[in-house]
């Protein structure tokens, strides 16, 4: 499994995502990953690409989102494919939170773009703008996302897992949106095909006239912090630091309450 080869990259990346490696007694287990039934397309993909025996079955059941859905499994059992994967970087077990990208070379735009059609989304808002994101509950991955967005974009997005479920919550919007999936989802890849036709789709959208233009949000430094704590007046920092009054103030109160760490030091505090 070569993922400097686009194709495997791929596969890999939506393996980690939304496949599972089980292992049983003695040299018992089996690689597999269900979908819906509509992406069989892509399993019959998988299954000329695994030079091992592998089956692709269907079902239909109830689930919490329908009371028939439909889906197709595609599963192998050699004991060598598994081995493989598993060195790759598939677990063995639930691995939501332990899987991260490959330790060896692989075809990146590939690979991210698996990781997107098993586990991620793109499409349209309610406002109607353009979107890409992802949701993961491991923190290697969405980082990687995070600096592989950066590097193709230049737009900087940073994780925290959100309250609800704790898992990571990236996305892009607008223009961004539309550069990262024309850079992942480029003619003649290997892709689901209604996220295919979504990267096209979303790349029509234009800006309407008069609608602004976020400036770059700009990071706090450990600087930034120091001068805003000695200063300990929002609207003297804002002119400062070159900052809103807003924004210092905000920063101020998750300091003065622990949401943000700052170097050793007295803080001062007005009731």
């Amino acid at each position: 499994m070569d993922l400097t080869d686009p194709r495997y990259a791929y596969m890999f990346g939506f393996l980690q995502a939304d496949g599972y490696l089980t292992q049983g007694r003695g040299q018992k287990g089996h690689l597999a990953t269900e979908i819906n039934a509509r992406d069989i397309h892509i399993l019959r993909e998988f299954q000329q690409l695994t030079p091992y025996y592998s089956s692709i079955t269907e079902r239909v059941r109830s689930t919490n989102f329908s009371e028939n859905h439909h889906s197709a499994t595609w599963s192998v059992s050699s004991l060598e494919a598994r081995t493989v994967v598993s060195e790759l970087g598939i677990p063995y077990g639930k691995k939501s939170f332990r899987v991260r990208p490959p330790r060896t070379e692989f075809s990146r735009p590939d690979y991210v773009r698996g990781i997107i059609d098993a586990d991620g989304s793109l499409g349209w808002t309610a406002q109607g703008f353009p979107y890409l994101s992802l949701s993961s509950a491991s923190t290697a991955i969405a980082a990687y996302l995070c600096h592989y967005g950066k590097k193709i974009t230049g737009t900087e997005r940073t994780i925290s897992r959100n309250q609800r479920d704790g898992v990571y919550n990236v996305c892009y919007y607008k223009e961004t949106a539309q550069q990262l999936v024309a850079h992942l989802y480029y003619d003649g890849c290997l892709a689901l095909d209604h996220k295919k036709a979504n990267a096209e789709s979303i790349q029509t959208w234009r800006r309407p006239a008069g609608m602004r233009i976020a400036p770059p949000r700009r990071r706090w430094t450990a600087q930034d912090d120091e001068e805003l704590v000695r200063l300990g007046d929002p609207a003297v920092a804002a002119l400062t630091l070159d900052r809103t009054e807003q924004s210092c103030a905000m920063r101020l109160w998750r300091i003065r309450t622990g949401q943000v760490t700052v170097a050793p030091q007295k803080i001062p505090f007005s009731p």
